[in-house]
């Protein structure tokens, strides 16, 4: 465990986190502690895994609560259909994907240059969708074409 200092707690203004609803809290805090390098500050109720300068708060789905009446939480049902997906940022993508796949990660593809970065996903424990990338002509101006589209 770590100290106090290391709670996302904002010495002024705010202070951005992301919370996940999992299935299994142990599971999903070694995942990220594990493939993305993260520091466990609580082992659960909510679980916390500092994750560079962000984190990651997990804790399994429930029902309406005061502050959220009519809220159900619950993790991904469907790898299919996301509307949000955590976007990380890495320096060196070669090491980070042969790290992460050490750590059985598992890629829905291999890393693919769009010409302004390396890119690629993978999916978390409970089938979140995290996409990885290292800018590379973008830091030249270099922008990504636009995907086709399927019809």
């Amino acid at each position: 465990m770590t100290p106090h200092g290391d709670l996302p707690v904002p010495r002024h203004g705010l202070l951005l986190t992301h919370f996940l609803t999992v299935r299994d809290v142990a599971v999903s805090r070694r995942f990220y502690a594990d493939v993305f390098g993260g520091e466990v500050v609580m082992e659960g109720n909510p679980a916390i895994v500092k994750v560079a300068n962000s984190w990651i708060i997990m804790n399994p789905g429930g029902g309406p609560t005061p502050d959220k009446p009519g809220v159900t939480l619950e993790a991904p049902q469907s790898g299919e259909h996301v509307s949000s997906f955590l976007n990380v940022r890495v320096a060196d993508m070669a090491a980070f994907h042969a790290h992460a796949l050490a750590q059985g990660a598992g890629f829905l593809a291999e890393p693919v240059d769009r010409g302004s970065e390396l890119r690629c996903y993978l999916r978390d424990p409970d089938g979140y969708l995290i996409e990885v990338g290292q800018s590379t002509g973008l830091l030249a101006g270099i922008h990504a074409d636009t995907p086709a589209q399927s019809v």
